[in-house]
């Protein structure tokens, strides 16, 4: 990852005086910023240059922005993106977590706010170079990038999170809340549920033997 201040974002966004405004703002405070107009071309320049985030907004005709998150996920890009949108209910904050989104701005916002959350993201706390390890599972904290036995997991960028909790907590209980707060932050839509659905997702990538148990009625615990 490189240094904040010269980070790499792609700002994907239909409406063309916007997407101006978003790259000007981002520019200003030293970021490399690129532009798409829909999810077409974003899909293009983040397989051609690949930014450490995008800005996403969610309503775009043809391939929406939840549809373009999904597909980076599935692809196991593990860039944090910030999605954009008009609306702020509980389902649409839901299907934008479930999505792959790591956090979500309503519009309409102010400036200070959007590069306070690009800045966030990209920090968020991770020391170049860091690696974690247990047992036969390594995960590079800045990359995102987890391996078992050699095998590289193809984790999202949540679900890389939520192991770097585990790992950094090694046979000690973590409880739902705690996942929340630690993993989902300011998405506050976010529900325990959401963790146990992230939790399978996680020990389906880990495979065999288990490595994550339950704890009855606490949470989940990296044993074995």
């Amino acid at each position: 990852m490189k240094a904040v201040a010269e980070a790499a974002v792609l700002i994907v966004d239909d409406d063309v005086p916007i997407r101006r405004m978003l790259a000007r703002t981002l520019a200003a405070e030293g970021y490399d910023v690129e532009s798409a107009p829909d999810g077409g071309a974003a899909l293009a320049a983040i397989e051609r240059s690949a930014p450490d985030l995008v800005v996403l907004d969610v309503a775009m005709p043809g391939l929406d922005g939840l549809a373009v998150a999904r597909r980076l996920r599935a692809k196991g890009l593990a860039l944090p993106i910030l999605l954009l949108t008009a609306r702020d209910g509980v389902p649409d904050r839901v299907a934008g977590l479930d999505a792959g989104a790591d956090d979500y701005l309503v519009k309409p916002f102010a400036a200070e706010e959007l590069v306070a959350r690009v800045r966030a993201l990209l920090r968020r706390g991770r020391t170049p170079g860091e690696v974690l390890a247990y047992a036969d599972v390594v995960l590079d904290v800045g990359a995102r990038e987890a391996r078992r036995g050699g095998r590289d997991l193809g984790l999202s960028a949540r679900e890389a999170e939520l192991l770097e909790l585990f790992l950094r907590n090694p046979r000690q209980t973590v409880s739902r809340d705690e996942a929340l707060e630690q993993v989902w932050g300011s998405l506050s839509a976010a529900t325990r549920n959401a963790v146990d659905r992230y939790v399978s997702y996680l020990r389906q990538k880990l495979g065999d033997p288990p490595l994550i148990e339950t704890v009855r009625g606490t949470g989940f615990r990296l044993g074995r």
